[in-house]
């Protein structure tokens, strides 16, 4: 007999049908259970593996094991471990994301909120049904994780900080589970289903009693490794809601399977009446497949909050002087030096100390076009090097960085309800204990009838009113919509702003730093004289380099010239000798101090470009080029505008900037009304006008000098860039610099909602039909496992739709 295992973390024996493990200093240590495993991982992440070196003591015995369990919980609240998922919202409130393992409807999403949310020191709870994962956010002063994570397991679920690595093991072990209990259900249920068909056509061609009774005993034992191995966790879900008070959707499920299973005993046994083996077995094979297929449509639901997890990298390179070490990205602090290589991944939010490159964004922003990066730029931490390498001095780490914000944002966005599916749930939530009441009264009514086909009305009613179809009607919709967003660059951080979105009357938008980019860019170089632009621009950036004015930063060149005897006129321009020839730069009147042979050419092109930026260059004798500097409007600014206005939307510009130039660029994109000079408070003054006449207001703006006006509009959506994502406070947040993606939420928004009303008017249209036609006897069980297994999946499907429409602008 081989030597019993014990667990190299709590010291309890293993059981012998238990093979999970732990890498610890290069080695798989055995462990007793997953809540051991999930803590001792967490030790090895935090870097803490020491603390199995200096314990005195690992020994267990078995009136310990609740204690033990507690105190492997306790590790969660140390400092150290909780760097790497909890993120801190104040002084005292902390926030982190769990999974939670076995869910397995929206019942149990709902036991696990109110069980939590009433736990004094919890601030609020979030459960994502398509992910399984739990956003919590307590106040440390009252309560600990360990304390939470304890109440959540009281209750029969097992919960532990979000690891990317060990969702995927869950999700494998879990679709691993599925195939064996669903290939025991398949290969069973075919061979009752054989015999089915010779108890039917015996029963309408006739056959002996003899094999009649034969095949009744065959199927009843072929029927039982299906209930006990391949149901056993729809029967575990409703023995834990039973115990919990609460009826979630496998109560009526394994409730009729039970009444089918005992009636057809029953029947075997004295020989007489009707048996449903077949029904039975193909009940919890359909059931089965459902939820299978249901688990990878989830996977493909979450598939862009995974990528966005998966794309931070485990290890870094971190250089210490001459020393450089490859150590796991959770040891990193602020401060740090890192080396990434080309085709590396940034492992945290810093700024670059030295090296040239490009960066990808694409995976956190949706812009594909790699962005040029330098000394003193900063970098977001799952963005890509693609070019040469980088040092990067770390300045956040773990929840702090904007990779962290973005997949709370997201999170958030796909636990969101809109009040359509508030009303939905309040229905499911009263659906079983109404089905259990229908069924209960049916089974009396035919009772009293002496009903022969009673049994089977009975299952039939209680199979085919299962509400799972109304309770993923809408969060299947919701996270499909949301992962679309997310891999457009849009961030939802409001609540309902999807079903507000598609009601919009009125798009609102500030014209600097949102329509436009905020920044003077070269546009074009007009040429009067025959030097090449180049040159010219080569001579201007040379006059311009050493000043820290915009025009400054618009007018670069590769090359630049030494320039000599430099003077700085301010608010005029800048002269200086290049290669011994005196050169100015700046506005036209400054220019025209040098008397210069074109002076009036030049003049006439200024008037022509009154709205506009045009810097000139001339010498001595006369003027060279104007440089047209302009603030450039954004990409998809024009799109955007069409399709607002093709949908019905008033659109208005509200600007702080001259009337000419607003008047200008809102005649330029087709806007209906433009408002100029206007200060923060008179934005939000003509907001509010709107709002008093009934208009539902979508207001565009920076995100910060806008912030007041944003506050006060029924959907808000910032502009924010990277690294202002934290700070940014807004409904919606763009990544990025393209607006027509704001067209393509417009559309998203229109459709989620059409998809939710079509998911909740299928679910309620076929229990209103179902219900009716089960209780005449009109739907055998067999049929009413198809109809709710198939009704089901339906809603599923529907919602992954979303993921694929064409959201193109026309």
């Amino acid at each position: 007999m081989s030597k019993p295992l014990h667990c190299f973390h709590c010291g309890l024996e293993v059981p012998a049908s238990l093979h999970i493990t732990t890498s610890i200093d290069g080695e798989e240590q055995p462990m007793c259970c997953h809540g051991c495993q999930a803590v001792s991982q967490a030790i090895v992440d935090s870097g803490m593996t020491d603390f199995y070196q200096q314990r005195s003591e690992t020994n267990r015995t078995a009136p310990e094991v609740i204690p033990d369990f507690l105190k492997q919980l306790q590790a969660y609240d140390h400092p150290e471990i909780q760097k790497q998922f909890v993120h801190k919202l104040g002084d005292h409130q902390q926030q982190a994301t769990l999974i939670l393992e076995g869910i397995v409807c929206a019942a149990c999403v709902w036991l696990n909120e109110r069980h939590i949310r009433v736990l004094q020191g919890v601030v609020s709870v979030q459960i994502n049904y398509s992910t399984h994962r739990a956003q919590v956010v307590w106040d440390e002063r009252e309560i600990k994780l360990s304390q939470i994570l304890a109440a959540i397991s009281d209750i029969g679920y097992l919960a532990h900080p979000y690891d990317a690595n060990k969702y995927q093991e869950i999700l494998e072990q879990q679709r691993k589970q599925q195939i064996r209990r669903l290939g025991v259900a398949g290969a069973l249920g075919m061979q009752i289903m054989v015999l089915a068909v010779a108890l039917y056509t015996g029963d309408w061609w006739g056959i002996d009693d003899e094999f009649k009774n034969l095949f009744r005993w065959l199927s009843m034992a072929l029927t039982i490794p299906i209930l006990l191995f391949a149901a056993a966790p729809l029967f575990k879900s409703a023995w834990n809601d039973i115990k919990h008070k609460q009826l979630g959707m496998d109560v009526p499920i394994t409730l009729g399977i039970s009444i089918a299973f005992l009636g057809s005993i029953h029947a075997t046994w004295h020989e007489n009446g009707e048996v449903y083996y077949d029904s039975v077995s193909m009940f919890v094979f359909f059931i089965l497949a459902v939820r299978y297929f249901e688990q990878a449509a989830r996977k493909k639901m979450s598939e862009a909050s995974e990528a966005l997890i998966q794309a931070k990298p485990a290890m870094a390179t971190r250089v210490q002087g001459e020393d450089i070490q490859v150590v796991p990205v959770v040891e990193l602090e602020p401060e740090d030096i890192v080396l990434v290589r080309p085709g590396e991944t940034i492992p945290a939010d810093g700024s670059i100390t030295d090296g040239y490159s490009s960066t990808s964004e694409a995976l956190l922003t949706g812009e594909s076009t790699p962005i040029n990066k330098q000394i003193g730029d900063s970098v977001i931490a799952g963005s890509l090097n693609i070019d040469s390498p980088l040092h990067i001095k770390v300045e956040q780490v773990g929840e702090a960085t904007v990779l962290a914000a973005i997949l709370r944002l997201l999170e958030k966005a796909q636990g969101e309800k809109p009040k359509l599916a508030e009303l939905a749930d309040r229905i499911a939530a009263w659906f079983v204990a109404a089905i259990l009441t229908l069924a209960s009264l049916v089974a009396l009514y035919n009772i009293w009838l002496q009903n022969p086909e009673g049994l089977a009305i009975v299952v039939a009613v209680l199979v085919v009113t299962c509400p799972c179809a109304l309770s993923l009607a809408t969060p299947a919709a919701i996270s499909a919509a949301s992962s679309r967003l997310s891999q457009l660059g849009l961030l939802i951080s409001g609540k309902a702003v999807l079903e507000t979105l598609a009601r919009s009357t009125h798009t609102v938008f500030d014209k600097t730093g949102t329509l436009t980019y905020g920044e003077l860019r070269h546009i074009d170089t007009l040429l009067l004289s025959d030097i090449d632009k180049d040159r010219l621009l080569s001579i201007a950036a040379s006059l311009e380099k050493s000043s820290e004015h915009p025009v400054a930063k618009a007018l670069q060149a590769t090359d630049t010239l030494l320039t000599a005897e430099l003077k700085n006129t301010p608010g005029a321009g800048i002269s200086a000798k290049v290669e011994g020839k005196t050169w100015r730069i700046g506005h036209l009147k400054f220019i025209a101090e040098s008397e210069p042979d074109n002076y009036q050419q030049a003049a006439k092109i200024q008037a022509e470009h009154q709205n506009d930026t045009l810097v000139w260059l001339a010498d001595n004798q006369q003027i060279h080029a104007g440089f047209l500097l302009s603030d450039e409007v954004r990409p998809g600014a024009a799109a955007l505008v069409k399709q607002l206005k093709a949908q019905g939307q008033t659109v208005v510009i509200l600007s702080g900037d001259r009337l000419s130039v607003a008047e200008s660029l809102g005649a330029e994109l087709g806007v209906d009304k433009v408002y100029a000079e206007l200060k923060p408070e008179a934005k939000l003054k003509q907001v509010k006008a709107y709002q008093t006449e009934g208009a539902i207001v979508t207001m565009i703006g920076d995100g910060i000098n806008d912030a007041p006006v944003l506050a006060a509009s029924n959907v808000s959506v910032a502009m924010s860039s990277g690294t202002q994502l934290a700070a940014a406070s807004a409904d919606m947040l763009l990544l990025g610099d393209d607006l027509s993606k704001l067209a393509q939420a417009q559309a998203l928004s229109h459709r989620t909602l059409k998809v939710i009303r079509q998911n909740l008017t299928w679910a309620l249209t076929y229990n209103g039909l179902a219900v009716p036609l089960a209780i005449l006897g009109y739907v055998p069980p067999w049929l009413a496992a198809i109809g709710m297994s198939l009704s089901s999946l339906l809603v599923v499907m529907n919602a992954l739709r979303l993921r694929k429409m064409d959201l193109q602008t026309r």
